[in-house]
């Protein structure tokens, strides 16, 4: 399969709430995932998110996006090469790729 042209991969942060089956730990109240997710801009990278979640009995709540690779670099963000590697499987699968889900219980721990 052929790289997209013009599609690149953004990292984003997505909140979601409970929902049945979601698949969540019990006693969990939510959750924030981390996502690798391909598109033209950042705008279509957050909708095709938000849809597979929702496809995936998820409750998206909020989506906060860290830019794309070139720009966390920029930033001086530290990318392991495990992280580019599903970067680049999500550009060339034109994909959104869950990368850590990390649970949210009621106390606050996670």
């Amino acid at each position: 399969m052929s790289k997209r042209q013009g599609h690149v991969v953004y990292t984003l942060r997505v909140e979601v709430g409970r929902r049945l089956n979601d698949g969540l730990p019990d006693g969990a109240t939510g959750a924030a995932l981390v996502c690798y997710a391909s598109g033209v801009d950042e705008a279509e990278a957050v909708r095709e998110t938000v849809a597979i979640l929702k496809q995936a009995d998820m409750a998206p709540l909020d989506v906060s996006g860290y830019g794309t690779l070139a720009e966390r670099l920029a930033e001086g963000h530290d990318i392991s090469d495990e992280e580019q590697a599903l970067m680049v499987r999500a550009r060339a699968e034109n994909a959104v790729i869950v990368a850590q889900l990390t649970p949210f219980f009621e106390d606050g721990s996670d």
